[in-house]
């Protein structure tokens, strides 16, 4: 089975992040999302999340895709967070999945993974970084690095890499069931 770990951080973007781990998990994947601490996660608009471990332990274990949910203040302190930015690199490296949306592009850009490459974001969450080929794609894939623009396109993201670690007709599976 392959795995997927999603770390939440206080300020994130809760539709994107409960909808990846939803979406991820109705695929019959497995997902573990972790908190930065020990505390309930204080999504953006207040929704109190409860993650399934603490990173320090998530990172005792591989992954086969590192999902980064953005929102503000969470991508910041996804950015802030040195754990993060060293697995960004790491799974990059191992040639394993990295994917992150709305804002949390500029983590991916902030480890210098994203330079030279074709990504999308949140409108200006990438303006700092020049070497990275701002697409308007709502999904961008380039090699095994998929971002996407935030809230609205969540479900397509989702749905993305559903289909890049179980395959299209899972993600076809996934789909027909949401009815969309």
């Amino acid at each position: 089975m392959k795995t997927v770990l999603v770390p939440l951080a206080n300020g994130c973007e809760e539709i994107e992040a409960v909808t990846v781990i939803d979406i991820l998990r109705r695929a019959g994947l497995e997902v573990t999302s972790a908190g930065l601490d020990t505390e309930p996660v204080h999504a953006s608009r207040g929704t109190v999340l409860i993650p399934d471990t603490i990173l320090d332990v998530a990172l005792q274990r591989n992954y086969d895709m590192l999902v980064l949910p953005g929102g503000q203040p969470g991508t910041n302190n996804l950015k802030a967070d040195p754990r993060i930015l060293s697995l960004v690199k790491s799974m990059v490296q191992h040639e394993r999945y990295v994917a992150a949306i709305c804002a949390a592009p500029s983590v991916l850009a902030t480890a210098g993974v994203l330079n030279g490459r074709r990504a999308t974001s949140f409108p200006g969450a990438l303006d700092e970084f020049p070497r990275v080929q701002q697409q308007p794609e709502a999904v961008v894939e380039d090699g095994k690095v998929i971002t996407s623009r935030g809230p609205g396109t969540a479900m397509d993201f989702a749905l993305m890499l559903v289909e890049r670690l179980a395959g299209l007709p899972r993600r076809q599976e996934v789909e027909a069931g949401l009815q969309r």
